[in-house]
């Protein structure tokens, strides 16, 4: 059987989208740097020590997942740092959240490749706070950067993999209750999840590289 695989796995919304997979008789592989007991509950495969952002982390994902056919790809891992406003600028958060948001689900990606197959899927769990169209307040540089970075190497992916009948979706799980956020959100991890995966069913060949809420919303970039 072909896998899905979710990194950043171990709580929030990669938690919620790994149970919702195992519930749909998927066989689940959960990436993350460190595992939790939520993760551990759910019976799934974990593959820990997966930090995106090094290619050490990247290579030991690649090599646990050797010779195995991957059905879907979800790069889900990310962060936020706060108090990025004008005259408070931390370079080095910045950098970070480039390093996590954007460059690391494009290695693991590139790293993967060989396991995908035609007819696979791939999902970037971005922001819409990575559009420049939508951004009415300003501030949280390095997360906005970061996911617009995301969001146009999500594209590039679906032109150069459409030969391959690879499909990429873009997509944003609406402002979810997860510890990144203070669990100040709208909608719950379970409910995102569900919408998340609702997208990614209805990616095809012929809409890859859309950027959507999960609720189905299509966004602006």
């Amino acid at each position: 059987m072909a896998l899905s695989v979710v990194t950043g796995a171990n709580r929030g919304i990669g938690l919620a989208l790994c149970a919702a997979l195992k519930k749909r008789g998927a066989q689940v592989v959960a990436a993350c740097r460190q595992s939790s007991p939520e993760l551990e509950s759910l019976g799934v495969e974990i593959i820990a020590g997966v930090d995106v952002s090094t290619e050490a982390g990247v290579g030991h994902l690649r090599q646990a997942l050797e010779g195995r056919a991957i059905e879907l790809l979800i790069n889900n891992a990310g962060i936020l740092v706060w108090g990025e406003d004008l005259g408070q600028l931390d370079a080095e958060g910045i950098r970070r959240q480039f390093e996590v948001n954007a460059l690391g689900p494009l290695r693991v990606t590139e790293a993967l490749l060989g396991n995908l197959g035609a007819g696979a899927k791939l999902g970037f769990i971005t922001s819409r706070m990575g559009s420049i169209a939508d951004n009415s307040s300003g501030g949280h540089y390095g997360y906005r950067m970061s996911k617009a970075a995301l969001n146009i190497a999500a594209v590039s992916l679906a032109r150069d993999l459409a030969s391959r009948n690879i499909a990429v979706a873009v997509l944003h799980p609406g402002m979810v209750s997860t510890a990144m956020i203070g669990h100040r959100g709208q909608i719950e991890p379970e409910d995102a999840a569900r919408g998340l995966l609702e997208r990614i069913d209805a990616l095809t060949i012929a809409n890859s590289g859309g950027f959507w809420h999960q609720n189905g919303q299509e966004l602006p970039w």
